[in-house]
C-alpha cells in the first residue's frame, strides 16, 4: 500500500475537497503542507479507525513509517513529516512561530525551530495559565531557554480563544499592509511597537 505521512494524507484531503472555502484546499492548491502529528486524535481517528473494519488491512503508523508488503493497506507515518518540517527550518532564512493553541502541535513546531537554533518570530494564541504546567501555558520565555525561540525575538502570547482573536490578528495585519503588498501608496494604520512595548 501506500505509505502516507500526514501532511500527504491532510493534502489529499484539500484536493477531494475541492472547495475554495477549505483552508486545506487552498494548502493544496499551493503546494503548502500542513504537519498534524496527532492526526488520529479526534474525529479523522475516529474515521480511520472505522475504515479499518471496512477494509481489513489498515495499518496507521505514526512511529516508523514501515512499508507494508500487503494488499490494500493504508500506512500513515509521522517520521517523514518530523524530517520535512525540521528540513524547512533548518533551511529557512528566517522563520516564525504562530501558535494557536498547544499540546502536540506547539511542541512539534517549537522543537522543528529547535534545529535552527530558535525561531526569529513567534506568536502564541491561547488561553493556557503557566500555573496549570501544561504546554499551552507555557510562555515565550521558556521556550527562549530551550533554544525554540531566539533570545534576540520578540515573542508575544495573547492570553484569548484563539477562534475568536486569530482572524482579528488576521485582518489587522492585511489592514495595515495592504497598500505595501498592493503597490498602493499609504501611510500603516498604525506605528509598529518595539519590543518592550509589545509586551
Amino acid at each position: 500500500g501506500k505509505v502516507w505521512s500526514p501532511s500527504s494524507f491532510i493534502a489529499e484531503l484539500g484536493k477531494e475537497i475541492n472547495n475554495p472555502q477549505s483552508v486545506y484546499y487552498w494548502a493544496y492548491m499551493n503546494n503548502i503542507p500542513v504537519f498534524c502529528p496527532a492526526l488520529t486524535d479526534g474525529s479523522l481517528g475516529d474515521i480511520i479507525y472505522f475504515h479499518s473494519y471496512k477494509k481489513p488491512g489498515l495499518v496507521v503508523d505514526l512511529v516508523q513509517g514501515l512499508v507494508m508488503v500487503c494488499c490494500r493497506v493504508m500506512i500513515i507515518a509521522v517520521l517523514p513529516d518530523i524530517r520535512r518540517i525540521n528540513l524547512i527550518s533548518v533551511k529557512a532564512v528566517n522563520t516564525g512561530m504562530i501558535i494557536l493553541g498547544g499540546g502536540v502541535i506547539k511542541h512539534h513546531v517549537c522543537n522543528a525551530n529547535l534545529m535552527r537554533n530558535g525561531a526569529d518570530y513567534a506568536v502564541y494564541v491561547n488561553t493556557g495559565q503557566e500555573f496549570d504546567g501544561s504546554d499551552a501555558g507555557a510562555r515565550p520565555d521558556e521556550a527562549v531557554s530551550w533554544g525554540k525561540i531566539k533570545q534576540s525575538a520578540c515573542p508575544v502570547k495573547v492570553y484569548a480563544d484563539a477562534s475568536l482573536v486569530f482572524p482579528l490578528l488576521v485582518a489587522e495585519t492585511f489592514a495595515r499592509y495592504h497598500s505595501k503588498f498592493s503597490g498602493a501608496e499609504g501611510k500603516s494604520t498604525s506605528d509598529q511597537l518595539n519590543c518592550t512595548q509589545q509586551q
